[in-house]
């Protein structure tokens, strides 16, 4: 059995780096970017395998690297999952630790597919070959691509897979390819991130920005109307008929009535992001649609008073399906 170059059956890809690593920002045009943005696009979130299997696989190897953690690292224990999924089900999961190089065999439940496999996003891993055991495999049909931009939340942070991150939920109910980039700490409306989106293919387009305005690198409710008017215009350049999606930020109890070093609440803010965008469909933008984000989780579904849990990202991936077909 001979290696099969991964290339072809990478999913939520956008860029290439010079050694072939999928990243999340333009590398060649990471100077203009924040050095967080830049940090974080440098992970494969989101990226997974795709393919069928031909009658008699056994199960499918996976050679692949990853950056081995020293002991004083936080993320050392985080787990090294390979998750293997069938439409909307976990099938298998096989647990194992970064390394140089290695293999890891996963078992296939003997049907065609089409499978995903997330690999573990912690480590950055790189996959360097696959190969079926018992038999051959092909790299899955295209999909539609649909690019998601946003921070932590949307890159899946506390969510306990990679599968289970809000935009990986939605895009198996859309039947999209997600591309995520989100980027945690960052996502503040930078708009060198804006011309990164317009150069992209896509065939929808979601943005869910705003949170790390509120703190992170504070705004005015009037700076934030406008840097959404602005991203949302630099997008549109590269995208002018594209359904565009903007979902404000999400409850976050200390922040909604709680003034930021500018003296904006989380509420101004998002109310500010809100206006932009209504005034944009109210000046010709018809494909652009907003999903308030205010009432679509409680309390009960933050993890630690910011982050989703499970439940929680499952409850948005709802609304924006919701969102995106009846838009």
């Amino acid at each position: 059995m001979t290696w099969q170059d991964p290339a072809p059956f990478l999913r939520g890809t956008a860029w290439l780096d010079e050694h072939g690593r999928a990243v999340r920002a333009d590398p060649a045009d990471l100077a203009r970017l924040p050095w967080d943005t830049a940090e974080r696009a440098a992970l494969p979130i989101g990226v997974r395998l795709e393919f069928t299997a031909s009658p008699g696989t056994r199960a499918v190897e996976i050679r692949y690297r990853a950056a081995v953690p020293d002991g004083s690292q936080v993320l050392r224990e985080l787990a090294h999952c390979f998750a293997l999924w069938e439409g909307d089900a976990c099938v298998h999961e096989a647990f194992t630790r970064p390394a140089e190089e290695a293999t890891v065999t996963i078992p296939l439940p003997g049907r065609a597919g089409p499978f995903t496999v997330h690999p573990p996003e912690s480590q950055a891993p790189v996959v360097l070959g696959l190969r079926g055991v018992g038999g051959t495999l092909a790299p899955a049909p295209p999909r539609p691509r649909w690019l998601v931009h946003g921070d932590s939340i949307t890159e899946g942070w506390w969510s306990t897979r990679p599968a289970h991150a809000w935009p990986a939920v939605a895009g198996r109910a859309l039947g999209l390819d997600t591309v995520n980039l989100g980027y945690a700490g960052s996502a503040r409306g930078d708009l060198p991130t804006a011309e990164h989106l317009a150069a992209l293919p896509a065939g929808l387009l979601t943005l869910a920005f705003g949170t790390n305005c509120w703190a992170g690198v504070p705004h005015t409710a009037p700076l934030l109307y406008e840097t959404t008017r602005a991203f949302v215009t630099l997008v549109r350049r590269g995208h002018p008929d594209t359904p565009l999606l903007l979902l404000s930020p999400l409850l976050r109890p200390e922040a909604e009535s709680t003034a930021n070093a500018l003296g904006a609440t989380l509420a101004e803010l998002r109310t500010a992001m809100e206006e932009a965008v209504r005034d944009l469909v109210a000046a010709g933008d018809e494909r652009l649609a907003l999903l308030p984000g205010r009432d679509l989780l409680g309390p009960g579904h933050l993890a630690d008073g910011l982050h989703p849990d499970d439940a929680g990202h499952a409850r948005v991936a709802a609304a924006v399906v919701a969102a995106v077909r009846g838009a």
